[in-house]
């Protein structure tokens, strides 16, 4: 079994690394592995103040592999409903309410995506998987005593 654990500056190596599975555009089912807590600090121009970010890293299962893809949420009112579609993504938000954000709850979640390829902003020949945006958990129909 291998255990994780911090590596010293001597010691040896020997795991390769993996292969980056890429998704061709679609709609995709997701699993939320993690997320981070972070600071987003913005670069001169930029239009969106500092502010909390989390760091989602979702895992995409497919017949070549699963492929990861890190995606950062911005706890800023101008990205509210970005918030408000990855919540209702996951099942946490319904339509039309209110909801306190629950983080304990997002590692192991999971929904549904559009993912696009884009190119790197400073090399087009390397492109990059890509949530364009999450869609609503459908609500399972409850089951009703002899009708189908």
């Amino acid at each position: 079994m291998y255990e994780e654990r911090e590596l010293q500056w001597d010691d040896v190596i020997e795991k390769e690394g993996g292969e980056f599975v890429t998704l061709q555009e679609g709609d995709y089912a997701f699993m939320v592995e993690s997320f981070e807590r972070g600071r987003f600090t913005p670069k001169e121009g930029n239009k969106l103040p500092a502010c909390n970010m989390a760091t989602l890293k979702l895992r995409i299962d497919t017949p070549e592999g699963a492929a990861y893809i890190n995606h950062q949420l911005y706890l800023h009112t101008k990205m509210e409903s970005r918030l408000s579609e990855f919540f209702a993504s996951i099942g946490q938000k319904k339509k039309g309410e209110a909801l306190k954000m629950n983080w304990n709850a997002v590692p192991g979640s999971t929904g549904r995506a559009h993912i696009t390829l884009d190119p790197d902003k400073t090399d087009p020949n390397k492109k990059f998987n890509h949530i364009k945006n999450f869609y609503p958990k459908e609500d399972k129909p409850k089951f009703k005593a002899g009708a189908f």
